[in-house]
């Protein structure tokens, strides 16, 4: 279980997340939304440990997050960020394996080797394994760096749930690849993992969260646990726009009409 207590973030006198308790079920696929600077990047760093609050607590598996090393923070959880720059040369088959940092010190195993390359087979990017990750377009670099997260916390019997942190990752992909990733991510609360995502597409966000929460000026305000509970005035109310809720039927998604 992951969750928070009264944590709230401020930058001077700008408080950019206001005080918050959340709770996140473990093996669920959780989204967050809403528009530019209501607070969602914010949060995600400081669940995930990236950034430490102004004041509040965050615990994992009901112990202290500040309680825990930076590496068994690193064997718990991976972080997909917005941006990476990377200005010399490296393989990305070695990107990958940076997300095996935290089980060795100086050699990769073989099992370390294993996970790798399972873990770009399921993202299909073993064809890019070779070359300069310099060389790649934004699409393909996103998928090695989701190959590395997925490689950091890739299960291995353990038996304890681990957290998968996705900021923006679909934002330089195509209408293909986005669906791929996501469903990865999805297919990854099969495997003992809980992920909680940010996401900008509400449609998509239907198609693949087990729960969205709406943020807004630094709050979550709006909560669902079943897409059939978004309506066109929560939309209204968190991105000021108009829109029309349609309603398939025969176990499909509702789908938000702008």
């Amino acid at each position: 279980m992951l969750s928070a207590e009264n944590i709230f973030f401020k930058v001077d006198s700008k408080t950019l997340l206001q005080e918050t308790s959340v709770s996140f079920e473990e093996k669920r696929f959780h989204v967050i939304m809403g528009p530019n600077g209501a607070g969602k990047s914010t949060i995600l760093k400081i669940l995930a440990g990236s950034q430490k609050p102004s004041g509040g607590k965050i615990f994992f598996h009901n112990k202290e997050l500040s309680q825990y090393s930076q590496n068994e923070i690193a064997r718990m959880r991976a972080v997909l960020s917005q941006q990476y720059n990377i200005t010399f040369p490296i393989a990305t088959s070695d990107m990958v394996m940076m997300g095996r940092y935290p089980y060795f010190k100086t050699v990769p195993s073989k099992t370390d080797k294993e996970i790798c390359k399972k873990a770009t087979a399921v993202m299909q990017a073993e064809d890019l394994m070779e070359r300069d990750y310099n060389t790649l377009s934004g699409g393909e670099m996103q998928k090695i760096h989701m190959s590395r997260i997925l490689a950091q916390i890739w299960d291995t019997g353990e038996n304890e749930n681990r957290f998968l942190f996705l900021d923006e990752p679909v934002s330089h992909l195509d209408l293909k690849y986005q669906h791929q990733l996501l469903q990865v991510a999805k297919d990854m609360c099969k495997r003992n993992i809980t992920v909680i995502a940010i996401l900008h597409d509400v449609n998509l966000s239907l198609a693949y969260a087990d729960r969205i929460l709406f943020m807004k000026q630094g709050r979550i305000t709006y909560e669902i646990g079943d897409q059939n509970e978004i309506t066109s005035a929560i939309i209204k109310d968190v991105f000021d726009m108009d829109s029309f809720i349609m309603n398939p039927g025969n176990g499909r998604k509702p789908v938000v009409v702008f």
